[in-house]
C-alpha cells in the first residue's frame, strides 16, 4: 500500500476503526496522525496503537498531512472546519465520514470553493473490518485521490463509489443503518425462541450461528437470496408456514417503509 500522511480529526469510534484497518494493513503508525479534544480518546488510540501522532489541536494536527478525515460529531463540524479554514491547503485531500453532512456545507466552512472532498457513509462493522461503505466525490478530487479513499476504506469492509451524492441517503438507509435492523430482528428471534421454551442463553448461540450462517451463504453461494430462501422453504413445512405468516403482515412493504424513513431523516439532517 501506498502510504502518505494521514490526519484524524475525531478519535472516536470510526475513526478507530479506519486506524485499525490500515495499520492491520501494514500502514505506518506513525504517518497517522489523530486529534481529538478528549484526553482519554487519545490516551486509549495510543495504548491500541503506539506511535501515533497525537495532538489536542485540530490545526497542527493537519499541517504535514495530505489527506484529512473528519471524523467529528455532526454539530461540531461548522466551527471545527471554520477553524481550520486558514490552514486548509490547496493540495489536501478531505474526506468526510460525517453523518448527515454535505460536501457544500463542508467546503463553505473551510471556505474552499474548489476542495478536494470525497464524502463517505461507513457503518459499525467496519470495527471489525467487516464495514460497508458508499463513497462520493466531487469535481475537484483527482483520480489519485479517489483511489487514495477507495484504498483507505477497503482496510475496513467493502468501499463503493456512487454516482450522485444523494445517493448517500440511501446507502445510510440501507448499510448505515442496515445492522440495526438485523440487530432488532435477532432480538426479536431471540424472545420469540425464550418463549417457544429455550434459555436465553441457547437462543442467542443459536441466533448468532444462524445469523451469521445465513450471511455467509448470501454472500459466498452462486444462488441468489430469493433462491437460497426458497431451498430453505419446503412446501407445507415449518418455513413455508413461518414465511406466510410474515408475508401476511407485509414484512417487505414494512422494511421498505422503515427504510424509507431512515433516507428522510438523512435528507433532513442534511438540510438543518
Amino acid at each position: 500500500m501506498d502510504t502518505t500522511d494521514i490526519s484524524f480529526i475525531g478519535c472516536g469510534n470510526m475513526a478507530t476503526s479506519i486506524i485499525s484497518g490500515l495499520i492491520s494493513n501494514g500502514y505506518p503508525a506513525h504517518q497517522l496522525h489523530v486529534a481529538d479534544t478528549n484526553p482519554a480518546q487519545l490516551a486509549a488510540i495510543h495504548q491500541r496503537h503506539q506511535g501515533i501522532q497525537r495532538y489536542s489541536d485540530n490545526t497542527t494536527a493537519i499541517i504535514h498531512s495530505n489527506t484529512i478525515i473528519l471524523a467529528i460529531k455532526p454539530q461540531q463540524a461548522q466551527t471545527v472546519l471554520s477553524e481550520l479554514a486558514s490552514q486548509w491547503q490547496p493540495h489536501q485531500l478531505c474526506i468526510s465520514v460525517m453523518a448527515g453532512i454535505e460536501l457544500d456545507a463542508i467546503t463553505t466552512w473551510l471556505d474552499n470553493p474548489r476542495l478536494a472532498a470525497i464524502r463517505v457513509m461507513p457503518n459499525t462493522p467496519a470495527m471489525l473490518n467487516l464495514g460497508a461503505s458508499g463513497l462520493y466525490a466531487n469535481a475537484y478530487s483527482n483520480e489519485q485521490q479517489r483511489q487514495q479513499a477507495m484504498t483507505i476504506m477497503q482496510t475496513c469492509g467493502i468501499a463503493i463509489w456512487l454516482a450522485e451524492e444523494q445517493d448517500i441517503d440511501a446507502v445510510t438507509a440501507l448499510a448505515g443503518s442496515g445492522p440495526a435492523y438485523f440487530f432488532f430482528m435477532m432480538e426479536a428471534m431471540i424472545e420469540a425462541a425464550v418463549s417457544l421454551g429455550l434459555t436465553t442463553d441457547i437462543a442467542r448461540q443459536l441466533c448468532h450461528q444462524t445469523a451469521i450462517g445465513a450471511a455467509t451463504m448470501a454472500h459466498q453461494s452462486r444462488f441468489d437470496i430469493n433462491t437460497l430462501r426458497q431451498q430453505v422453504t419446503s412446501p407445507g413445512g415449518t418455513t413455508a408456514h413461518a414465511i406466510e405468516v410474515l408475508q401476511s403482515n407485509d414484512f417487505k412493504q414494512l422494511i421498505t417503509k422503515a427504510m424509507q424513513a431512515a433516507a428522510t431523516r438523512s435528507k433532513e439532517l442534511a438540510k438543518r
